[in-house]
């Protein structure tokens, strides 16, 4: 058994379960909400907690084995960042031209306009979203187009801060359930929803695990997704020549940023008006209400552009 497990095992046993999830088959919710008022009656103190239990119950597996595998995402996740920042990453369009390795360059001379964790920030979202572009090896989170927000923003600052491997694995708990919650709800696919359920929930997710790092308040961490998630309802999905490149890659980068800023507002006890569930339904309704030629069809948005409609013509030649 690994020290994290071991160090996890004292925590977990130290909740106070009732008979209502001790002998549980299969744990059932509707949505955040529902999961909170499942860890008020089985007094669960954390959504950390609360959605290892929910894993190892509804996978069949228990809560050692649900952790070791989440140990082995975020060395998964750790390995896409270095290889996105091995060397400048270029695709067959060459719409991917290497920005990582520029924005390395960018801070190393000292041009962060902000400060250098901000910087690495961008550089990072980057790194693990052009890996993605280059075929690379990356943890879809919730997608592969949407991978580089959680390496992008949340490693970055956890690793900043220094932060243990428990709590890291901790918060990517916190992310999966975020995740789980809008899944339920609506949709985490573009091709349903747009680019919203795409961006807009990898953003979403990683504010919430951002926020869990530093409180395991859970209207702060609630609040933080739904700050993420608002913050680009509507956003289409509109990918150049079909291709997860063009606008996808920066969009992991707007996503990232967006995710630090809704955790420090809802660090620094500003709270959402309207509830995480009912944003997710804010979503669904607004994504069921988005044109086709918006959602990964490429016929419209940025795709339809006089400019990427030659992009396309001439990597389509290309292939031919």
């Amino acid at each position: 058994m690994s020290s994290l497990s071991t160090s996890w095992a004292v925590n977990m046993s130290a909740l106070k379960r009732t008979d209502q999830l001790k002998d549980v088959k299969r744990i059932h919710i509707q949505g955040l909400s529902s999961a909170r008022r499942l860890m008020t009656e089985c007094d669960i103190s954390t959504l950390a907690s609360f959605f290892v239990l929910y894993e190892a119950t509804n996978q069949e597996l228990s809560e050692f084995e649900v952790l070791d595998r989440m140990h082995a995402v975020l060395t998964a996740m750790r390995a896409a960042l270095r290889e996105g920042l091995e060397h400048p990453n270029r695709t067959p369009s060459d719409m991917i031209d290497g920005g990582a390795f520029l924005m390395n360059t960018f801070i190393e001379g000292g041009g962060s306009l902000l400060c250098t964790p901000f910087s690495l920030v961008v550089r990072n979202a980057l790194a693990a979203a052009e890996n993605n572009a280059c075929m690379g090896r990356i943890v879809a989170a919730p997608t592969a187009g949407a991978s580089g927000v959680l390496p992008g923003a949340y490693l970055t600052i956890a690793d900043q801060h220094a932060v243990p491997d428990e709590r890291v694995i901790q918060g990517l708990f916190v992310a999966g359930g975020i995740g789980e919650c809008i899944a339920i709800q609506a949709s985490l696919s573009g091709s349903r929803h747009g680019c919203q359920a795409e961006i807009g929930s990898a953003s979403s997710m990683t504010a919430a695990a951002l926020t869990s790092l530093f409180s395991d308040d859970q209207n702060a961490i609630e609040s933080a997704a739904a700050f993420a998630l608002k913050n680009v309802l509507g956003l289409v999905c509109d990918p150049v020549a079909g291709l997860v490149e063009i606008p996808c890659v920066k969009r992991n980068v707007m996503a990232s940023v967006n995710a630090v800023a809704s955790a420090e507002m809802a660090l620094a006890g500003i709270k959402s008006v309207i509830p995480f569930d009912e944003v997710v339904q804010a979503m669904d309704r607004i994504g069921c209400d988005m044109p086709n030629s918006l959602k990964e069809t490429s016929l419209g948005g940025l795709a339809a552009t006089p400019t990427a409609v030659r992009i396309a013509a001439r990597f389509e030649n290309r292939r031919t």
